[in-house]
């Protein structure tokens, strides 16, 4: 479709519609409720369930008591590591919030979550004595889950902080500040469909820790390519501290592979 059709076809969509004002509040029965609260609960509960079900379908390697210890790190992991990227992402704004316990509180970032989550894990892991991956389970239920949530962040519009820079395509997007911007957090959405599927029907070919280690690299490799057109301050070469945090992640993510691939082939040369 041309720009010209397109614009013609938003045009009537508008007409029809009305223009949207941003937040898009929801309303369910007789509540009105934030977008970006019910579709962030609405990640967690298709992610819940999603996990829950693929357990139950294929059995897990690990005791239950093991498990629940991950899932229990994980959670308090990404709980810190969302909150402490926000924090180094901008650390004038953050200086500022220190005596407004809610703004200081309420910031996450999902790479800082799913980092500390992470590392929450690891650590949990050679403390209960686990030595084998434990992060396949995630990977669909996370896949979902961001799918979700970012709607909500679209439909927040810009006090979520998860919008792009100006934009002259046609899907550009006026957050309610007259700018037409690309809609990132629909781009991240999409790009979770689309990978969460391409990983589920692959999923077969990999050894164990592998798919959560694609999903991890393919996850902060988009970030790192998708932050360069949202606006953010600068913390070290030319990047922001999350495109930051990505780097060094994918780093770990290289670092797993390559000694994931230096111990299987010393294991078939033994054999």
């Amino acid at each position: 479709m041309s720009k010209r059709a397109f614009t013609r076809l938003e045009r009537r969509v508008l007409d029809y519609a009305g223009p949207v004002n941003f937040p898009v509040w929801l309303t369910v029965g007789s509540w009105t409720i934030h977008p970006h609260l019910f579709f962030e609960l609405l990640g967690y509960a298709v992610g819940i369930v999603l996990y829950l079900a693929l357990r139950k379908r294929r059995g897990d390697h690990i005791a239950t008591s093991d498990r629940w210890s991950v899932v229990t790190a994980a959670v308090l992991g990404a709980a810190v590591g969302s909150r402490l990227l926000f924090w180094l992402e901008d650390p004038a704004a953050t200086a500022g919030y220190l005596r407004a316990a809610p703004e200081m509180l309420g910031g996450k970032t999902l790479v800082g979550a799913l980092l500390g989550g992470w590392i929450a894990v690891e650590l949990t892991k050679l403390r209960i004595g686990v030595r084998s991956s434990t992060g396949d389970l995630f990977v669909l239920p996370l896949a979902a889950g961001i799918a979700v949530g970012r709607i909500g962040c679209f439909l927040s519009g810009l006090p979520d902080g998860t919008y792009g820079t100006a934009t002259a395509l046609p899907w550009g997007v006026d957050l309610g500040d007259g700018i037409a911007r690309h809609p990132t957090a629909l781009y991240e959405s999409l790009f979770m469909i689309v990978f969460g599927v391409c990983l589920f029907r692959l999923q077969s070919r990999f050894e164990r820790g592998q798919l959560f280690n694609l999903f991890m690299a393919g996850y902060l490799a988009f970030r790192l390519v998708i932050d360069t057109i949202k606006p953010g301050a600068v913390a070290a070469f030319g990047m922001t501290a999350i495109q930051l945090a990505c780097v060094a992640g994918l780093a770990i993510c290289i670092a797993r592979v390559t000694t994931s691939s230096i111990q299987h082939g010393a294991t078939v040369k033994e054999s």
